[in-house]
């Protein structure tokens, strides 16, 4: 079955950086798109980025040239590396895919931008 596992959220404080990973199994990987959402507390889950499985990229007005995505499809991984970031970019972060019409989350990471 899809399953997607995301790690590296933690506690950092603004100005900071992070790289979130997200490691996928039981899907095809190469051949899909993957993205990275976030959910911050009473707010609406957004997407932040996207890549293809050409590596087009595609960002979030609120974090274009802070945020970079990537892929490799070696080891069926996503990245987000996550520069400068700000308070409010607290939230818990996803990973997602859609396949054949459904979407699969993973179980998300908490990334606190805090002094």
């Amino acid at each position: 079955q899809v399953q997607l596992v995301e790690s590296g959220g933690d506690l950092v404080q603004p100005g900071g950086s992070l790289r979130l990973s997200c490691t996928a199994s039981g899907f095809i990987f190469s051949f899909y798109v993957m993205s990275w959402y976030r959910q911050a507390p009473e707010k609406e889950r957004e997407l932040v980025a996207d890549i293809t499985r050409s590596e087009t990229t595609n960002y979030a007005p609120s974090v274009k040239g802070r945020f970079t995505i990537s892929r490799d499809n070696a080891k069926n991984t996503v990245y987000l590396q996550m520069n400068t970031l700000k308070p409010e970019d607290t939230a818990i972060y996803y990973c997602n895919t859609r396949i054949y019409g459904r979407n699969y989350w993973g179980q998300g990471t908490q990334v606190t931008v805090s002094p």
